[in-house]
């Protein structure tokens, strides 16, 4: 078995290019190549969204938990080949079979267990499935498809 790689938010942002307040994945760890990773994502009062979702009972929106589980794919993705400094963007092109189970609330750590479906290096479109936990109790879950525009090699 080989080591697994992780990614902390300076190589996360030479991967992505999201930034404040669309950048929704803090940590990338346990990254086994293109199958799986896990990202970490600490939900906090000062994000620009629970000033109107829902104000006195902030949650996060369940969009926003999709997107981090994207962002934690294609970190993966991107750590794996090596992609940091490249360019690199990913665009939905489907999101199947969500749903969602508890809220997300500031003070939460969101944990978002991604594995790769379908897709391989130096291919365009990959699949993937993702669950988001909190304290071990399911926040969501989905399947998503997304394209993604590889840097020209």
């Amino acid at each position: 078995m080989s080591e697994l790689l992780s990614a902390d938010i300076q190589l996360i942002q030479r991967i992505l290019p999201h930034r404040y307040p669309f950048l929704l994945v803090d940590r990338v760890v346990d990254i086994d190549g293109t199958q799986s990773a896990v990202g970490i994502k600490n939900v906090t009062m000062n994000e620009p969204h629970f000033q109107g979702h829902f104000p006195g009972t902030p949650i996060m929106p369940g969009v926003t938990i999709i997107e981090a589980m994207a962002q934690t794919a294609a970190v993966m993705v991107g750590v794996s080949m090596d992609l940091a400094d490249k360019d690199l963007l990913i665009y939905f092109m489907g999101i199947d079979g969500c749903k969602f189970r508890r809220k997300v609330i500031p003070g939460d750590q969101l944990r978002m267990d991604l594995t790769t479906l379908r897709g391989k290096p130096g291919g365009k479109v990959w699949k993937f499935s993702g669950t988001a936990t909190v304290d071990g109790d399911m926040a969501a879950e989905a399947e998503f498809t997304a394209m993604m525009d590889l840097p020209k090699v």
